[in-house]
């Protein structure tokens, strides 16, 4: 640093607020105190299985040992919304006090997964931009086709589409009283690791964790998505006003047999890990469709 006392204006700096001058002789000591810069990673957690929901309290535990946590998230359970927006009605957020122990932020939306991610996005953090959104820890896996499907997943995508780097968490189990601890043990080695490390390649990680004891779990496969689909059938029935109603179910049918898909992952008893995206071409086809479509 130049000397104080050379005749030329110095800077000094301090991390209080304010600042403030002195002269001293033909030498002006400049103080710019500035604010310490708060540089804790941001972090958007959301869901589908709506903000009361055991495994997103999971989730935003985890999350805010690695950064400043925002949580908006549906109001109400919204499984199987996938990448459905609300556009006939008015959206409403309302800022709760769920996690406040935790240190995290939260809002319930009255929309879906997705918008509440176009809401934290816009809205709630309009100024500063998200390091990081996660997703979760969903109920039931969404390994395969489900992506398709998921809010949870939708949610992370949505974020991806947004230049955020996005991981959905599932847990391959419905029961209300699921265990979550294998779930978030793998869980904070992904979010560290994404933080320190980013994603080669990808926006997008869909994780997928068997329901088995923490010790039980193998380790991590990183895969492909199976190629699976749904039997579908509906329940047919009357309602107490006397209309017909349908009510869907299926199951699932894995076609794919292959080991390095997250099916096998999970069946095998090893989290799957699946690098994903939001692009939909089906790159092979282009030629051929292309050669194909030549009309004269």
């Amino acid at each position: 640093m130049p000397n104080a006392f050379s005749g030329k204006h110095d800077i000094f700096f301090s991390n209080q607020l304010g600042s403030a001058s002195h002269d001293v002789g033909n030498s002006m000591i400049v103080f710019i105190k500035i604010n310490c810069i708060n540089m804790r990673p941001q972090i958007l957690v959301s869901n589908d299985d709506g903000i009361t929901a055991r495994g997103i309290r999971a989730l935003v535990e985890v999350a805010s040992e690695f950064g400043d946590v925002t949580v908006v998230a549906p109001d109400s359970p919204q499984s199987g919304q996938g990448h459905a927006i609300t556009l006939e009605n008015p959206l409403r957020l309302y800022q709760v006090g769920l996690f406040e122990e935790l240190g995290a932020v939260a809002y319930e939306c009255s929309g879906t997964p997705v918008d509440c991610v176009k809401l934290a996005k816009n809205i709630i953090s309009k100024n500063r931009k998200f390091d990081l959104c996660v997703s979760g820890i969903n109920h039931g896996s969404n390994a395969s086709i489900n992506i398709l499907y998921s809010g949870t997943m939708s949610a992370a995508m949505e974020a991806a589409v947004e230049g955020i780097p996005a991981i959905g968490f599932s847990l391959t189990s419905f029961r209300h009283d699921a265990d979550f601890t294998a779930a978030q043990h793998y869980a904070r080695q992904i979010i560290q690791s994404v933080l320190e490390k980013g994603m080669p390649q990808t926006k997008l990680l869909n994780v997928n964790v068997p329901n088995l004891p923490l010790e039980s779990i193998k380790g991590i496969r990183v895969c492909r998505q199976a190629k699976g689909f749904w039997t579908e059938d509906f329940l047919q029935g009357t309602d107490p006003a006397g209309r017909p109603y349908f009510w869907l179910t299926g199951e699932f049918v894995c076609e794919d047999k292959s080991d390095d898909t997250d099916i096998w992952a999970i069946d095998n008893g090893y989290i799957s890990v699946v690098p994903a995206m939001h692009d939909m071409t089906a790159y092979e086809a282009l030629n051929p469709l292309a050669t194909q479509l030549q009309f004269s």
